[in-house]
């Protein structure tokens, strides 16, 4: 078994990232090997700084006693630390070009090599694209798909509140280290998924602050992991869509729902899907998709039951539109005392069918 630190030290090389040490790995050199091979950097060409770090590893220098540090806090916390080489290291992540060399997972690794969907959306989300993220992801991981996210604010927190609500698992890949919660808001949700089961996963050291750099490389994990990625609401240039393409250039699929023209958060979901993704409505439509990949891991009980579709018996329901309609009009359209239909009305939203902004109401689902 390789030492840990040799992996900690790999990753913390300077000048040499994660796609030139998984080619490395290809051609039969292993990390550690930079270490215990003495002539083996200079054989392959690494530039001077990576040989000085090299060398200073051997002699028990900055990069050994960091290395060491960071070993021993890992053991402290509980952490579980992944390597390329562990049999743990997820498969699908294995596949892609630059897959990290290392994996700090705060919670149960074994999530990792489980199914699971990537949900991922505009930090800045409107209330129904927190409401449909949600859905999906409840849905999803109650037909036992692991919901992966970002963390960040909007759409990635309501898919991870989805998951959980669902009582089923989620994982949160991070941007920074995992002693560090960005954004600060959502340090009470971290706790919530390590106690409900899940994890929070990162490929940076502990001590890693929340650098912009960080979240479009983290961003070809969260595809990596996953089996298919979903896009709930997206700006033309948001990091979603980063998500997104990476997924199709892994080979993975891409799910968009679309939404109203007139909303700036729908184009990029419109853009995804005029380039090839699947649009979907319902987790129905993903659960299908999924299914020849997926096999007997997706029942058809599940299928059934996520169709997300309301009851058209309902007739309130059934008088609002997609475009916002005024609460007198409805209620003369319906013949309903105010009264009666305020409590109509609430019922719904809470449900999830209808979004009321002062005296307009707006149907959602």
């Amino acid at each position: 078994m390789s030492d840990p630190r040799e992996w900690i030290a790999a990753s913390l090389l300077p000048g040499i990232g994660p796609a030139r040490l998984a080619r490395l790995r290809v051609e039969g050199v292993a990390p550690p090997d930079l270490f215990s091979n003495q002539s083996l950097a200079a054989a392959l060409g690494l530039k001077p700084q990576v040989r000085d770090a090299i060398a200073s590893y051997r002699t028990g220098g900055d990069l050994y006693q960091r290395a060491s540090e960071l070993a021993e806090l890992a053991k402290a916390r509980g952490w579980t630390l992944l390597n390329l080489d562990s049999p743990a290291y997820p498969d699908l992540l294995k596949q892609i070009h630059d897959p990290p060399i290392l994996l700090w997972v705060d919670g149960d690794p074994d999530l990792l090599c489980l199914p699971q969907l990537a949900v991922v959306g505009s930090r800045h989300a409107s209330a129904d694209g927190i409401n449909q993220a949600s859905r999906f992801a409840t849905d999803l991981a109650a037909g036992g798909l692991v919901i992966n996210s970002g963390l960040a604010r909007g759409i990635d927190t309501a898919a991870h509140r989805g998951a959980l609500d669902a009582g089923g698992k989620t994982l949160a890949i991070i941007g920074t280290g995992l002693d560090r919660c960005y954004p600060a808001v959502n340090l009470k949700l971290a706790q919530q998924i390590r106690d409900g089961g899940g994890a929070l996963v990162s490929e940076y050291p502990p001590g890693t602050r929340p650098l912009a750099q960080n979240f479009p490389r983290r961003n070809r994990i969260i595809s990596g992991l996953s089996v298919g990625t979903l896009v709930v609401e997206a700006a033309p240039r948001s990091g979603s869509l980063i998500t997104a393409r990476q997924a199709l250039e892994q080979g993975r699929e891409v799910f968009a729902l679309p939404g109203s023209i007139h909303n700036p958060l729908s184009r990029g979901c419109h853009a995804l899907i005029r380039e090839g993704a699947t649009l979907v409505e319902t987790s129905a439509h993903i659960i299908e998709e999924l299914a020849p990949l997926l096999g007997s891991l997706l029942p058809q009980a599940v299928a059934e039951e996520a169709t997300g579709e309301p009851s058209t018996d309902d007739p309130v329901l059934s008088a609002v539109p997609f475009a916002p309609i005024s609460f007198d009009d409805l209620a003369q359209r319906l013949s309903l005392q105010p009264s009666q239909l305020q409590q109509q009305l609430m019922r719904l939203e809470l449900e999830g069918y209808i979004e009321l902004r002062g005296s307009l109401i707006t149907r959602i689902g």
